[in-house]
């Protein structure tokens, strides 16, 4: 074999071997979007892909955040699949505009369906408002098989950087472009200094008001005069 197809092959190889790499670490349990706006209500779809050639996956677990609530959270039915959910008390009840709750919902369960290999699935979930003061929310996850495996996606995929193993699904809270525009554009207008404009108007409206007390003190003075004479 010449030296050139040599390279191309190994070159070729090394290709694959990255592309199926790439392929494998990005084959994981996601939620999307993958960004939503605090304080806001949101449709979350967890995405569940088939990692195994053998099984299918029958079960998904969802565990929503604990140290941060959320009042209200409903599942869209999936054909073929139930749902379980389940609520648990809370330390500190949730204030919501209908009052305080005392308990949220901290696990929703898919079961008795399945995905083939190489095929996937979406679940959703509506939910809202989601918490302020806090830039992301995880969602530990547990993925069932047929065989009996179970894959826990539950590790902090942190801010970047070298993704772990096994990430938990994430979102996280930013504002949005036109919030931070609006909200800057608030700032800016309460500090800034009154404009020529504003002070021109403000002459002429002074003038006005002269010209017409001018006016009227002379129409007093004249109608006093028809009286004198």
């Amino acid at each position: 074999m010449r030296m050139s197809q040599r390279v191309a092959t190994v070159a070729a190889l090394a290709g694959l071997t990255i592309t199926l790499a790439a392929g494998a670490a990005s084959a994981h349990v996601t939620a999307n979007p993958s960004t939503a706006e605090p304080g806001s209500y949101s449709k979350v779809s967890f995405r569940v892909p088939n990692e195994q050639p053998d099984a299918d996956t029958t079960k998904l677990e969802v565990d929503l955040p604990a140290d941060h609530p959320i009042a209200s959270v409903s599942v869209r039915p999936v054909p073929g699949w139930k749902i379980k959910v389940e609520k648990a008390k809370l330390a500190t009840p949730l204030k919501t505009d209908g009052g305080e709750l005392t308990e949220a919902v901290s696990k929703i369960t898919w079961s008795g369906g399945k995905i083939a290999p190489g095929e996937f699935q979406e679940f959703d979930v509506s939910m809202g408002p989601l918490p302020t003061g806090v830039d992301r929310l995880m969602f530990k996850t547990a993925q069932t098989y047929s065989n009996g495996d179970v894959v826990n996606w539950n590790q902090d995929p942190g801010n970047g950087g070298q993704e772990p193993e096994h990430p938990a699904p994430t979102i996280h809270l930013v504002a949005t472009a036109s919030d931070a525009k609006d909200a800057t554009a608030r700032v800016s207008a309460a500090n800034a200094p009154a404009s020529s404009d504003d002070g021109t108007a403000r002459l002429v409206g002074g003038l006005g008001l002269a010209v017409g007390i001018v006016g009227l003190a002379v129409g007093a003075y004249g109608l006093t005069r028809r009286r004198a004479s």
